[in-house]
C-alpha cells in the first residue's frame, strides 16, 4: 500500500462545506500519479516518455463520512485486481483527525499504448510495481469454520 496525506482545500467543498464528491476523482489520480512515481521518470515518464497510458475504463465509488474544508486525508493506494493488460486501484481515503473511512474509490484501468491508441500487453515494470501492492485474496465465505 501506498499511503499519503493532503488538505482539503477551500474550493473543494460545496455550500455544506463538505468535499465535493466529485473532487475524490481527482484525489484518487493525484493517488496514482504517486502510487506510480517508483517507475524510471515516474507516471510522467511513463506516459510522456513510454506513450503508455492507464486510462479509466470504470470507477466505483462508496461514501462513508464527510471531509470538511481544514481537514486532511490520507489516502492509501492498494491493488485489488490485476490481470494482463488491467488492473483495479484501489483507493481508501480517511480522515486524518480521527481515522474514519470517508470514501472508498475502485478504479479499473487498460494499459494503452497512446500512440495508436489502443490496448497492449502491460510492461513488467508496471506489472511489478502493482503486484507488490496486490491485497491478498479475501477468504472465501464459510473458510475457517469448523462444523
Amino acid at each position: 500500500m501506498v499511503s499519503f496525506e493532503r488538505p482539503i482545500r477551500f474550493e473543494e467543498v460545496d455550500a455544506a462545506g463538505i468535499v465535493f464528491f466529485a473532487h475524490h476523482l481527482a484525489y484518487a489520480h493525484e493517488a496514482m500519479d504517486r502510487f506510480f512515481a517508483p517507475l524510471d521518470g515516474g507516471y510522467a515518464g511513463l506516459i510522456l516518455g513510454r506513450r503508455i497510458g492507464l486510462p479509466a475504463v470504470r470507477v466505483e465509488a462508496d461514501y462513508a463520512a464527510p471531509a470538511r474544508y481544514g481537514e486532511a486525508l490520507r489516502i492509501e493506494t492498494s491493488v485489488v485486481h490485476l490481470g494482463g493488460r488491467s488492473a483495479t486501484l484501489r483507493y481508501r481515503m480517511i480522515r486524518a483527525h480521527d481515522g474514519v473511512l470517508s470514501a472508498d474509490l475502485r478504479h479499473t484501468v487498460v494499459t494503452t499504448d497512446l500512440v495508436r491508441l489502443a490496448s497492449v500487453p502491460m510492461p513488467e515494470d508496471v506489472r511489478a510495481l502493482l503486484r507488490a501492492h496486490l491485497e491478498p485474496d479475501p477468504a472465501p465465505a464459510g473458510a475457517g469454520r469448523s462444523g
